[in-house]
């Protein structure tokens, strides 16, 4: 199984193939981070060409259970959730994709 592709990562990936300064790759990384998650909390869609689409949907109040207490219902609260759907090329390298490493 693979771990997961962290910030730092990222990072220091852009940094070995551009040479730019540490420092800046970090700055401007964050900087389209911080773009991204404020356009999603203003509900806004984001979408990246070919990699694929960040969209806000709105999910419904619904009946849930506490499994410690299988016996009493709560409700859960109307709520804004991001979902995620690939783009073009992004679902192409998917299903080059051996799923029995995953």
């Amino acid at each position: 199984m693979s771990t997961n592709l962290t910030k730092r990562e990222i990072v220091l990936e852009i940094y070995e193939k551009t040479g730019f300064p540490q420092k800046e790759v970090v700055a401007t990384v964050q900087m389209t981070l911080d773009i991204v998650m404020k356009a999603l909390a203003e509900g806004r869609n984001v979408e990246l060409r070919n990699f694929g689409v960040l969209e806000v949907q709105k999910r419904k109040s619904r009946i849930g259970r506490n499994p410690n207490k299988p016996e009493a219902e709560v409700v859960i609260p109307e709520r804004a959730v991001v979902k995620f759907k690939s783009g073009k090329i992004l679902k192409q390298l998917l299903k080059k994709l051996d799923i029995a490493t995953l």
